[in-house]
């Protein structure tokens, strides 16, 4: 294992997160905030001093290629200790006076889940308000890819680390350089960041809050300023603009690229995308038609209500423009099911993946067909390609881990008293990334009632499901220390 090279990366993480941090103390002079000011320039300090420290202690260490274990290590350690920090100006300025709760809401944060402790939202000085937005948007893309961009400054290579990090089963890469794919990803998801402020602000919103909320859009994270979330402007123009965006986010990034270069091809053969599109109308059609049935909505409030919260659930993004816990049981039950799906691979969405359900059902499919003709041969393909077979293997592994720990985290929320649907959705909306759920964790409500122990049991359970579950969970087996 090198740890000089896995602790000289994640100091160089660090010295981005009091980059941006100080970007947000600057926000905090302007409010005229002095105790988050004070909070934000003493968390700097802190890092700086911690990351020049290390910076220096591993100065002379000749390796520069992560192996795989030290990538593993790293991305962990990112997320964990991103956390840690990140959580320093709430605590410090006393605008969440408990650090199990500051944690959380920053693991929620960099996760891009949207779960929060936060009773009164809008009591927040606004520049904690940016940090909280902002940590979502730094972890959307990933503060890994971001690192990996400028490795080669530091003479370390990055391809293992970004494999280890970006989400999905495989790294669809855009260019033959690593770092330049992490380049044009990060250059996509700024562009669509302006782009997004600028039609928001178009619609009525503030400076401020354009800025919040395009950070947790893009990110799908779910975090808003505002305490009903995008309910608080009863604006169909920002809720359509939002949807189109929860959307593209969810889209693989490399489909973005393909795009802009006038590439078609690839996204009009996209398996993955077509099944995420098929889904999302399916839903979309379903809800509409049950609301305008049995909730007395009209025609287009109806499908705008449909569309904008089978978005938000399909992409994990979490933000709320209903109750939509009163709705009809159909609503409800597509809802939930969507909590099972996620958006697609090389995205900032999370969950399952369109692409690992994809596989399965054809997989499922191929298995009847073997039954009824025994000595077929029958291929699963995506993009008209075929797939491996060992693909199929690790999907239907990682699918059997994704159940087994949503499980495992379920027994551990309902031993601190809460009921089945409580504990259930509250697993699946953390590991998912999602957000809110149903029942104590609904759209009305919030984790803050839970005890510190399940918040530090879901807090690892947001961080585990934003690396895949295996690039966390494999740090804490015996066969990962073995030489």
């Amino acid at each position: 294992m090198r740890f000089p090279l896995v602790f000289k990366t994640l100091s160089v993480i660090w010295l981005i997160l009091a980059f941006f941090m100080f970007l947000c103390s600057l926000s905090s002079l302007y409010y005229n905030e002095v105790s988050a000011f004070k909070s934000f320039q003493l968390t700097i300090v802190i890092v700086v001093v911690t990351s020049l420290l290390i910076l220096f202690l591993t100065k002379k260490t000749n390796q520069s290629i992560l192996s795989t274990k030290g990538s593993f290590l790293l991305v962990s350690m990112a997320w964990l200790t991103a956390s840690f920090f990140g959580a320093m100006p709430f605590y410090l300025s006393g605008a969440i006076p408990e650090f199990t709760n500051s944690f959380f809401e920053t693991a929620s944060g960099f996760t891009t889940t949207g779960a929060s402790i936060l009773g009164d939202i809008e009591g927040l000085p606004k520049s904690l308000l940016m940090w909280r937005s902002l940590t979502q948007w730094l972890g959307g893309m990933g503060i890994v890819v971001l690192t990996v961009a400028i490795l080669p400054l530091l003479g370390i290579g990055g391809l293992q680390l970004i494999k280890a990090e970006a989400p999905g089963p495989s790294v669809d890469k855009i260019s033959s350089r690593i770092t330049t794919t992490a380049k044009y990803l990060w250059l996509i998801y700024l562009s669509l960041t302006i782009l997004l402020i600028i039609l928001l602000i178009l619609g009525g919103m503030s400076f401020f809050d354009s800025i919040t909320h395009t950070f947790s859009t893009l990110s799908t994270g779910g975090f808003s300023p505002k305490q009903d979330s995008i309910a608080h402007y009863s604006s169909p123009y920002i809720q359509y603009i939002i949807s189109a965006f929860m959307f593209l986010a969810s889209v693989n990034f490399a489909l973005h690229f393909n795009l802009i270069t006038g590439n078609f091809k690839n996204i009009f053969n996209n398996s993955e995308l077509k099944a995420f599109v098929i889904i999302t109308l399916t839903s979309t059609l379903i809800v509409a038609l049950n609301l305008y049935i049995n909730f007395g909505s009209g025609k287009e409030e109806s499908f705008r209500l449909a569309i904008f919260q089978a978005l938000t659930f399909i992409t994990t993004t979490g933000f709320v423009t209903d109750n939509y816990e009163s709705w009809p049981f159909l609503s409800q039950i597509v809802l939930f099911s969507l909590m099972f799906v996620g958006g697609c691979s090389g995205s900032t969405a999370g969950g399952i993946k369109v692409v690992r359900i994809l596989l399965l059902f054809k997989q499922s499919v191929n298995e009847i067909k073997f039954l009824l003709h025994p000595r077929g041969i029958f291929t699963i393909k995506l993009n008209k390609l075929p797939v491996k077979k060992d693909i199929v293997y690790a999907v239907s592994g990682f699918f059997f881990l994704y159940i087994a720990t949503n499980i495992i985290v379920t027994i551990l929320v309902a031993s601190g008293g809460q009921d089945l649907m409580t504990s259930f959705t509250a697993s699946l909306a953390t590991i998912g990334n999602i957000g809110p759920g149903f029942a104590s964790v609904g759209p009305m409500n919030n984790y803050a009632d839970f005890s510190n122990y399940i918040k530090w049991v879901l807090s690892l359970a947001m961080i585990a499901g934003r690396l895949e579950l295996y690039s966390f969970i494999v740090i804490f087996t015996p066969y990962f220390w073995r030489k």
